[in-house]
């Protein structure tokens, strides 16, 4: 489930769509997670994250709940920037302080 993000096909030179060239942060695809376990296998994911650590989390919806879940159990924190906001899935880079 845990996958390498795959090459984008343009250079992202002036381009404001949020990603950045080459980062190799992991793609966790929940989508794939039974719903009664999603939350903690996502949490599993971002735990083993060292500090300054990233995934790339694919969601059915916007993780809004999951998010307020992770501002309390990370007070160090964790950065989030949506790289697709749906319709049919949200990619958000999520980044251990």
């Amino acid at each position: 489930m845990i996958e390498p993000l795959p090459t984008l096909p343009h250079s992202h030179s002036g381009c404001t769509c949020g990603e950045s060239q080459g980062h190799d942060a992991p793609v966790l695809d929940a989508r794939e997670i039974p719903h009664a376990i999603r939350h903690a296998a996502i949490f599993g994911a971002l735990d083993s994250l060292p500090s300054g650590g990233a995934l790339v989390l694919v969601a059915p919806h916007d993780p809004q709940p999951l998010l307020a879940q992770a501002r309390d159990r990370y007070p160090e924190g964790v950065a989030v920037e949506y790289l697709q906001a749906g319709p049919e899935a949200w990619h958000i880079r999520l980044q251990r302080a």
